[in-house]
């Protein structure tokens, strides 16, 4: 019996004794492309209950069947972080995603900026490598990947409880940071390739719960400040520190 090596996320409930459906591509990936097969063990998880190990019970091409067996993570939730950016490039949108997906964002919201060079997504596809990401990053939470928006529209409608972590182009170089800003509730928000125009940056600026940030003394492209951004709010007031 091979060993549970494989994480596959699935939309079904999980429990000890709980038979599991695949759906084709999930057959097609389990028994067609790693070469599973019935009594092999896989690993679970669906956002919710946790990471739990199965049993190949049926293995087709076309469907499976996985019995559930016992739990092996408990359900860990991230911080309650969200992180806004505007598309760029399809490969480089894809990698903000995967990496936000692994460094524990909860919520990852695409925008459309006076500058998005972007201005259509494919939801379902950042979604999907969303799920990728998790699978391969061992983590037991997914986070939801929404439809484009306008940051303005956003904006209006901003909870006031949640703080802003506003990653500003024009503070590059200066020493300013988070500080010791606390709260529970918090968004990151990246920029465009071509920045932010002067009527946005004016707007985030005056906003009471926006907080501007510098990601040190160079100017960085959309998806490196992405991960930088993460990695200092993560050291600061995440699950890191």
């Amino acid at each position: 019996m091979a060993d549970a090596k494989i994480r596959l996320y699935v939309d079904h409930p999980l429990g000890e004794g709980q038979t599991v459906p695949l759906d084709r591509d999930q057959a097609h990936y389990l028994f067609g492309v790693m070469r599973r097969g019935e009594g092999d063990a896989v690993l679970l998880f669906n956002g919710r209950d946790g990471e739990w190990r199965a049993t190949v019970q049926e293995a087709s091409r076309r469907n499976g069947l996985l019995r559930v067996d016992e739990q092996t993570r408990a359900q860990q939730i991230p911080p309650d972080l969200w992180l806004l950016f505007a598309p760029i490039k399809k490969a480089r949108t894809d990698f903000i995603v995967e990496k936000a997906t692994e460094m524990g964002a909860a919520r990852i919201l695409p925008l459309q900026t006076a500058f998005t060079n972007s201005e259509r997504i494919r939801q379902d596809r950042l979604q999907a490598h969303a799920v990728e990401a998790a699978e391969q990053c061992g983590g037991t939470y997914v986070p939801e990947v929404t439809s484009l928006q306008k940051l303005d529209r956003l904006l209006s409608d901003w909870p006031e409880d949640r703080h802003l972590m506003f990653c500003d182009e024009a503070l590059v170089g200066a020493a300013q940071t988070l500080g010791a800003t606390g709260g529970d509730k918090w968004a990151i928000l990246i920029g465009p390739e071509g920045g932010f125009s002067d009527e946005e940056r004016t707007r985030l600026n005056a906003l009471p719960f926006a907080h501007p940030v510098s990601l040190g003394p160079r100017i960085l492209r959309a998806d490196t400040a992405a991960v930088a951004a993460l990695t200092v709010w993560q050291t600061t007031l995440g699950d890191w520190s």
